[in-house]
């Protein structure tokens, strides 16, 4: 069985895990995962501020949506194109390492942005360039982080080490993060609120070279030392071309992003800005809503056991739970507007917990890096797509048809997907509880 070839290399088996709704808590035992996820969780909120300063600074820039998918577009391709090298960079080199160099990156391309703005030099292909350059970083994080944490946690405590993210990270990067963006750009300009992004990263970056060498990973196998990189891409890609509930899943959430991301990160700045007043608060607070929503459903998931059932909950959360965005599309409500983000936010923390504890239990770990890598690329080789088509679709299809496609088609994407797969069958044949 693909998910008893897991094996957590540095953790004490005399500790139990945590019952009850405190299991959530059992990974903080570890002092290695203490000092990793403590500066994450700056970085992470880095990026959530990060997420409304690029588009209000476009937006200030350049007022219109095929600017700003120009910019996410450049993002989008960045993380795409590269994560495949982070998966394979994640199997062979330090995983901590990886993601100090990343945090160097975001400091120094969001530092040159807030030069750029207050000097009033920026310009929009200034802002691609650097979308560009954070995508790629983002590319090698997430292997990266992915690959590390079955190394320093037992297997039982990965479903609480990826709910504490699941909490962490919406709640840093989707609501406070955007919230206190929104007030810092509403009351000064986005400039400004680049520079409290770069001294975020900043702090992130000095917390992991004060971690020292403490967070370690497994010895890399022999094997893998002398595999050559295209075979271990390879291995990678047939591993998941036979294991059908991971295929149909990738192949479900590229066309997810397809039609959701788009809309969410290039129309919803605009369509906030048109219906409401104060704008750039306004969308932090729908953001934020967003975020608080991914924490309560990552932290709810997390706190229990695996579900019997976790394929079809997962789709389930993925598909059902975006039709609230047929809301968005329509209302001039706030008060909807936030529910309906709220909804969604739910949803989907649960199921990208259950998603994340899926390819650390019955992914093998000598290729998980290569896994998660090929996990975000296929489930995001149509990013970029949305980006740049979603901008000037708008100029000849409503916002309300983009966003009723939107809170729709993943439905029936799910539907093909857990058909196609079997995966009622596979969940039943490999329970995980």
């Amino acid at each position: 069985m693909r998910d008893h070839l897991l094996v957590s290399t540095q953790f004490d088996l005399q500790q139990p895990v945590a019952p009850g709704r405190w299991r959530v808590l059992a990974p903080f035992r570890s002092r290695e995962y203490r000092l990793l996820i403590a500066a994450v969780s700056l970085s992470i909120f880095a990026e959530g501020m990060w997420a409304v300063v690029m588009a209000l600074q476009v937006i200030e820039l350049d007022n219109d949506p095929t600017s700003l998918s120009l910019v996410a577009t450049c993002l989008g391709v960045g993380l795409v194109a590269f994560v495949l090298v982070g998966g394979l960079a994640a199997d062979r080199l330090s995983q901590r390492g990886i993601i100090i160099v990343v945090e160097a990156v975001n400091t120094l391309v969001v530092a040159m942005v807030a030069v750029l703005g207050l000097v009033g030099a920026l310009q929009i292909w200034h802002m691609a360039v650097a979308a560009a350059a954070l995508g790629i970083a983002a590319a090698f994080f997430f292997p990266a982080y992915s690959a590390l944490l079955p190394r320093i946690l037992p297997a039982e405590q990965l479903l609480a080490a990826n709910g504490v993210e699941g909490v962490v990270r919406p709640v840093f990067q989707r609501a406070v993060g955007p919230a206190v963006a929104g007030l810092v750009v509403g009351a000064t300009f986005p400039s400004l609120g680049a520079v409290v992004v770069a001294a975020l990263f900043a702090i992130g970056l000095l917390l992991l070279l004060a971690a020292g060498k403490t967070v370690k990973g497994a010895a890399p196998q022999q094997d893998q030392q002398r595999a050559r990189l295209l075979g271990d891409l390879r291995d990678g890609f047939v591993f998941v071309l036979g294991t059908p509930w991971l295929l149909w899943t990738l192949l479900f959430a590229s066309m997810f992003v397809l039609v959701v991301l788009g809309p969410i990160e290039v129309l919803l700045p605009f369509v906030v800005q048109d219906r409401f007043e104060n704008g750039a608060q306004t969308f932090g607070f729908i953001l934020a809503f967003f975020g608080m929503g991914s924490a309560l459903g990552a932290l709810g998931v997390s706190s229990r056991r695996l579900p019997r059932r976790y394929l079809s909950v997962m789709m389930a959360m993925w598909s059902v739970g975006s039709i609230p965005l047929v809301v968005v599309g329509v209302t001039s409500s706030f008060s909807l507007m936030a529910a309906a983000t709220f909804v969604v936010g739910v949803t989907d923390g649960a199921g990208m917990v259950i998603w994340g504890t899926l390819l650390q239990r019955r992914v093998p770990p000598a290729m998980l890096g290569r896994v998660s890598s090929l996990d975000f690329f296929v489930s995001l080789a149509f990013m970029p797509v949305s980006f740049a088509v979603v901008g000037p679709l708008s100029k000849v299809v409503s916002m309300e048809a983009i966003f009723l496609a939107a809170g729709t088609a993943p439905v029936v994407f799910a539907a093909v997907a857990m058909w196609a797969a079997g995966m009622r069958r596979d969940e039943a044949a490999h329970p995980l509880n």
